[in-house]
């Protein structure tokens, strides 16, 4: 399969796929900006998204509810919802057509990624997540409210694309073909099969041939996403084969998403998420896995 060659890198502040906080500042009062706070944590942390937005938000921010935006058709966790469910919930939250969207986490870049990606896979491209999430917007003094905002009808029209999600058996034609490199966002000792998952019942390891690029190697230390050029090299680094397509992977979909921000921002168009991820791959006795690094 061919891959197109990879176009130039971004500027640091780009709406389709990462904003500063000076950014976001600049354009609060923009009367086509929707922001939203999209905080989930893993079922080990006890934090809760929605009693945090709550209790704080960046103003005028709406909360977006992975759990419940999501195929709760499936035994899988916050699989990506019906076109229609996702339409549906965002006109609610006043979201749709002619909106730029910024969307943030209570981690500094956790979960935001996941709707970034969620968004980008109903076709709308006028969409960045916020560098550093609400921590780093809280650290710099910036205002915060705990009132809900205003809410007005929108209406959105989506067009889903394909091409950005993958399922269980794509990946595992994948696999077996080596067609892509499937890259693995968790960290390297839920990698390796040396951690528990956090979800019981699943087995420990990785899909075979699977590389690990640990999300937070991303990551600066205010968790603010690393730079293009950064990212390249730890991702070459880890063994991944750029000139290939790339399915991205992790415990449960959420993380993958970072990698996929990180690839679409660095020029690497090609790349696609695995939605089920270790959450399904896990589950089931006759997928194989492979354990160590």
């Amino acid at each position: 399969m061919s891959v197109p060659a990879e176009r130039p890198a971004m500027s640091s502040d780009d709406p389709k796929t990462l904003v500063s906080t000076d950014w976001l500042a600049a354009h609060l009062k923009d009367p086509d900006l929707r922001i939203l706070d999209a905080s989930w944590y893993l079922p080990t942390d006890p934090r809760d998204g929605k009693a945090e937005y709550d209790a704080a938000h960046i103003p005028g921010a709406r909360f977006f509810d992975i759990e419940e935006i999501s195929d709760q058709r499936s035994d899988m966790p916050h699989m990506a919802p019906p076109v229609e469910k996702f339409m549906s919930r965002l006109r609610a939250l006043g979201v749709g057509d002619g909106h730029q969207v910024v969307i943030y986490d209570g981690t500094g870049l956790f979960s935001a990624a996941r709707v970034w990606w969620l968004f980008r896979l109903m076709g709308k491209t006028d969409v960045a997540v916020l560098d550093g999430g609400f921590p780093k917007w809280q650290a710099e003094g910036r205002l915060t409210e705990d009132l809900p905002p205003v809410i007005r009808d929108r209406h959105m029209t989506v067009q889903r694309q394909a091409h950005l999600i993958k399922d269980v058996t794509q990946v595992a034609h994948a696999s077996k073909i080596k067609s892509h490199a499937i890259v693995d966002a968790r960290g390297a000792s839920r990698f390796r099969g040396d951690a528990e998952e956090p979800r019981p019942g699943l087995r420990a390891g990785h899909i075979p041939g699977a590389i690990n690029v640990p999300y937070a190697s991303l990551l600066n230390g205010d968790q603010t996403l690393k730079s293009p050029d950064e990212t390249r090299e730890i991702m070459r680094a880890a063994g991944v084969d750029l000139s290939q397509p790339v399915i991205t992977t992790c415990g449960s979909g959420v993380t993958a998403a970072i990698l996929s921000l990180a690839l679409e921002r660095m020029g690497h168009r090609d790349h696609a998420l695995y939605d089920g991820s270790w959450a399904e791959w896990g589950m089931f006795p006759y997928l194989n896995i492979e354990t160590g690094a």
